[in-house]
């Protein structure tokens, strides 16, 4: 109830100021209706009475306060006649189609060099983790390059560690985890066999036959898929080395290149613009330093539960939960559900259900705690937009496209907001709007206080 009379008011202010454009248009019409007749109209006879005025063909109306000239064929410009409602959808569907032929072109530019953008995203992620422990390195009185480089260095580091980690963990438990694999499929069997299902040892056998003849049919298929894996390989070290020159340039010189980059910027729109870019950058750091500490949080106590319900590779599943988390809500879904496959092919139902019940609690707990607690309202998305960018990221870029969606949508919040306020602003301490100058009889009297702030500034 608080906010309604401030809202009354904006309403107010803002039919008063359509009112007055309405009454100026209104008497631009009239003025120039005026100046047509009188132009129009036939000089006095020096005698005798008055002519009768001159027969004019028919001419339809004026439409919202638009006057109808004739031509000189007598008939109106057929753009008098257009009712305003079209005139209004043929400006909104031009504007439209531009952008939206604008949005094709560059989704279309992105796909072509979708891995130096997705190199580049990745980069800014891991310089907003970086970048508070350089500006710590350069207030202990490190140098500007000292500072960057250890970071860097010791960053770098901590994720190869992590990788090799993972893989080390992998290929370590691999023969222990394809044997109990086994042993969960017999034990499958068994369970399928003396079930309520009324499941026969011919089905079965039949669908491993099956499985084993698509397989066979299907090698060149196979063989093909594994050469393209090699090529995703490449691109894959390509990309990494990409972002990690990427890293290392913005952490020493990113003051540099956000100049550089706030002088491609109009003018006029650049104070916006350079008054939303820090707030961007505080959003998108905001972000990545809590999904790595909520991240962090599910996988060590996931991982705990993995280990005490005594389910193998329960260190490197925890490390895919921790990768996975960076992946909003389908990342979690897709890492809870391979823990609980493990847990089913190789300890049995019981253990595959309470794994699923540690999941859930946890990122229950994730959910209704950790992030509204440590994300704040920093970078509050509403699920829905989440769902969508997730799923449009991943269309377009794949798992890459997954992980930068939902920042990306948390900085464009956050831009247009502080935009929005600042026209906003703007507007109520009467600077002028950005767009075309004023022209025509209003230029004069609109110059004189422009000139006049110019000079106060």
């Amino acid at each position: 109830m608080a906010k309604r009379p401030g809202w009354l008011g904006r309403l107010g202010s803002r039919l008063s100021r359509m009112e007055a454009r309405l009454e100026a248009r209104r008497a631009s019409v009239e003025a120039d209706t005026a100046d047509v007749e009188t132009a129009a109209a036939p000089a006095a006879a020096p005698a005798g009475p008055a002519a009768p005025p001159a027969a004019v063909p028919d001419a339809p109306a004026a439409h919202c306060g638009h006057p109808v000239h004739p031509g000189p064929d007598g008939r109106p410009h057929p753009a008098a006649v257009i009712p305003w409602g079209m005139r209004v959808a043929a400006e909104v569907s031009w504007r439209l189609l531009l952008l939206a032929g604008m949005l094709w072109v560059l989704m279309k530019v992105i796909s072509e060099v979708r891995l130096v953008v997705l190199a580049f995203a990745a980069a800014l992620l891991v310089t907003a983790l970086l970048q508070p422990f350089v500006v710590r390195l350069r207030r202990l009185g490190l140098p500007r390059g000292l500072a960057t480089s250890v970071t860097a260095v010791l960053g770098f580091v901590v994720i190869g560690l992590v990788g090799w980690f993972v893989v080390w963990q992998v290929m370590e438990n691999l023969d222990d985890l394809s044997d109990r694999v086994r042993d969960g499929i017999d034990e499958l069997k068994l369970w399928a066999l003396d079930s309520p299902f009324h499941v026969t040892e011919k089905q079965i056998n039949d669908i491993a036959k099956n499985l084993s003849e698509t397989i066979g049919t299907n090698t060149e298929q196979i063989t093909s898929a594994g050469l393209q894996g090699v090529t995703v390989l490449v691109e894959v070290l390509t990309g990494i080395l990409l972002a990690m020159f990427s890293t290392l340039f913005l952490l020493y010189d990113g003051g540099r290149i956000w100049t550089w980059a706030l002088g491609l910027v109009p003018a006029a729109a650049r104070p916006g613009v350079a008054g939303a870019g820090p707030r961007a950058w505080r959003t998108l750091t905001a972000y990545v330093r809590g999904t790595v500490l909520v991240a962090l949080i599910d996988a060590i106590f996931i991982g705990l539960g993995l280990y005490v319900l005594n389910v193998p590779m329960a260190v490197p599943l925890a490390v895919f939960i921790f990768l996975f988390a960076f992946i909003p809500l389908v990342g979690a879904v897709v890492s809870g559900a391979l823990a609980v496959v493990v847990a089913l092919v190789t300890q049995g139902p019981v253990t595959a259900l309470l794994v699923l019940a540690v999941v859930l609690a946890v990122q229950q707990i994730e959910g209704h705690v950790l992030q509204p607690f440590i994300l704040g309202r920093a970078v509050r998305v509403h699920p829905l937009a989440v769902v969508l960018s997730v799923a449009a990221g991943g269309m377009v870029a794949g798992i890459g496209g997954a992980v930068v969606a939902v920042p990306l949508v948390a900085v464009t919040n956050t831009v247009v907001g502080y935009l929005k306020a600042y026209s906003r602003e703007q507007f109520q301490h009467g600077a002028a709007a950005v767009g075309p100058g004023p022209h025509g009889s209003k230029a004069p009297e609109q110059a004189a206080p422009e000139a006049g702030s110019d000079q106060r500034a």
